[in-house]
């Protein structure tokens, strides 16, 4: 028996443009980024249980004057352990986390275009995106789920004139 590989899935992933925006990312050598720095349970959860090569991502930059989404990328590698955990120079360091039982991943992401910024009240002016869980009141998670009518909706919105 021949088995399928599991369809694809969609993520948004939050980035803080002055440390890695769509710009740096396709910049990059192959226009790949190691998404360093997460250190929340349930985004590094997703990233280690959930996310696959070639999931969809929507590049999002959070936490500077215009955030929203910026670009799309794909997941373009497995997870393997973050080393901003063992840096003692890093914001990321976590002395808790030792290298024999990493407590943070990483996994590489492939930018492969920019888009016009959807700001956070476009989107929310956009119906299919209602449920959107970066639109939730409360969710700050630098990762979240997005479903296949929401990735639709926003190529479909990013495709239209600001």
């Amino acid at each position: 028996m021949v088995s399928t590989p599991p369809p694809l899935r969609y993520w948004l992933m939050k980035s803080e443009p002055d440390e890695c925006s769509i710009d740096d990312a396709l910049a990059a050598p192959n226009a790949t980024v190691a998404w360093t720095g997460v250190r929340n349970y349930q985004a590094r959860n997703f990233m280690r249980d959930e996310m696959q090569i070639g999931d969809g991502v929507l590049f999002y930059h959070s936490s500077c004057p215009q955030p929203g989404i910026a670009g799309i990328a794909r997941v373009a590698s497995g997870v393997r352990p973050d080393p901003t955990q063992f840096d003692p120079d890093s914001p990321y360091h976590d002395p808790k986390s030792a290298p024999g039982q990493p407590r943070w991943c990483l996994l590489d992401v492939q930018a492969l275009r920019k888009t016009r910024l959807m700001g956070l009240d476009e989107l929310r002016r956009t119906p299919a995106l209602a449920h959107m869980r970066i639109l939730q009141r409360g969710n700050r998670l630098s990762i979240t789920p997005v479903d296949a009518a929401e990735w639709a909706a926003v190529l479909q919105l990013a495709d239209q004139p600001g």
